[in-house]
């Protein structure tokens, strides 16, 4: 896989979204002005006795209009901005948390949860970011997923299923992806996204409110005097709220074509890290082939189902799936076509048995027979691990700091040692 030219493939396509996403921004907001000056046309008109001169409509009311303008922008720029305080507050460790996912201590000793911290320390080395907090999620599906507002919180999440299907070199290619989401920065492109999408959407809910609140006096009220103007409030209201869901719609499909764009930046990046195609396209395959594929059943899931590896949620149309389908995937990833495997779970747990039983079989035929004499034999080391595995901690890594500030002769220093 040529990976830098599928990234920079990645990236353009990526680019020329985002402009299409900012021009319908401009053409939402011209689209409500240009549907007030056609208002405005037709009331001269009816008010006339000829045809509406649109060249003195446009210049009598264009304050008016620019008004109108710079308004609907203040008013998507708010909601968009209070919606990014609300996604952005917490950091990916809230994110982990609510899909309930359980953070692995940096000195812990279990085998499974050891192979991950290696991986994920292995792949910072390679993507030069600093190695963050992992959680584990008790769910069966194969999945993972980086969360966080900036690598200075973010925070990477793997499933029991990820962790028991894959091989090494397949749960480094999953881990190397989401290390690229992190690098690239499409958590917080996902987020804005998100928040200019709600900023879209609060258009629909003010025009509900419009449209309610004329609703409401007119019923109140029988004085036509006072319902002169109602009605043109009444029209606003409506053409907000459809225009909202339009926009939002359209935005909608512009944001989930993004998301497959850096999905498939991710899976390149993950061939950059690993320099091994075969580890993330064979997890791509054993997701096929897997009984749970890669949903998770949190209910928390919707919200963040663009932060995973695979499609955490069923049910969604091809224009609203926030990633590509998996045999795209694999065809970029190796240039061939897709064959899903059969039997997966099957085969993955019938392998991981027989490495289990050859590993305890080999452990047994070495007990006992490295023997070493007492007087060759090296001076025990028994502070090294503790002091390595302490150093990963903060609250060990400034003990351990402190110990090595004090005098060599100082008693303080020796017992800290012990």
């Amino acid at each position: 896989m040529r990976f830098f030219e599928h990234q920079e493939k990645a990236r353009n396509s990526t680019f020329r979204l985002l402009v299409l996403f900012g021009l319908g921004v401009f053409a939402l907001i011209f689209s409500i002005d240009g549907i007030l000056l056609l208002g405005l046309g037709f009331s001269e008109s009816q008010n006339g006795l000829g045809s509406a001169n649109w060249g003195k409509i446009l210049e009598t009311y264009f304050p008016a209009l620019a008004l109108v303008a710079a308004f609907i922008g203040f008013v998507i720029g708010s909601a968009s901005l209070y919606r990014l305080s609300q996604l952005s507050s917490g950091g990916g460790a809230s994110v982990a948390e609510s899909l309930g996912g359980r953070l692995l201590q940096p000195e812990t000793r279990n085998p499974i949860e050891r192979k991950i911290l290696n991986i994920v320390e292995e792949m910072a080395i390679a993507s030069g970011v600093p190695v963050p907090p992992v959680y584990l999620m008790d769910e069966e599906g194969i999945n993972a997923f980086a969360a966080g507002w900036s690598p200075n919180d973010a925070v990477i999440g793997v499933t029991k299923g990820c962790v028991e299907a894959l091989s090494r070199d397949e749960l480094q290619g999953v881990i190397a992806h989401e290390f690229s989401h992190i690098l690239n920065g499409d958590m917080k492109l996902n987020i804005r996204l998100m928040g200019i999408l709600y900023g879209i959407f609060f258009l629909s809910i003010l025009g509900e409110i419009l449209i309610r609140s004329i609703s409401y006096s007119s019923g109140n009220s029988s004085n036509d005097k006072k319902n002169d103007g109602k009605g043109a409030i009444f029209v606003i209201g409506l053409v907000l709220f459809i225009l909202g869901w339009v926009g939002w719609f359209f935005g909608r499909l512009i944001q989930a074509a993004v998301s497959r764009q850096r999905e498939f930046l991710a899976d390149a990046s993950a061939v950059q890290f690993t320099r091994n195609p075969d580890g993330i396209s064979g997890a791509l395959r054993k997701i096929a082939g897997w009984n749970q594929g890669s949903i998770i059943k949190n209910p928390n899931v919707t919200e963040a189902s663009h932060l995973f590896f695979g499609n955490g949620i069923s049910g969604f149309s091809a224009l609203f799936a926030t990633h590509p389908p998996l045999e795209e995937r694999v065809k970029r990833i190796e240039g061939a076509y897709f064959q899903p495997p059969e039997n997966v779970s099957e085969t993955t747990s019938t392998e991981l048995t027989q490495d289990i039983a050859f590993s305890a079989a080999q452990l047994s035929n070495l007990a006992g027979t490295m023997r070493m004499p007492a007087k060759n034999a090296p001076p025990p080391l028994p502070i090294l691990i503790p002091i390595e595995n302490q150093c990963k901690d903060p609250a060990g890594a400034l003990a351990v700091l402190y110990s090595i500030l004090l005098p060599s002769d100082n008693p303080a220093r020796n017992k800290a040692r012990d």
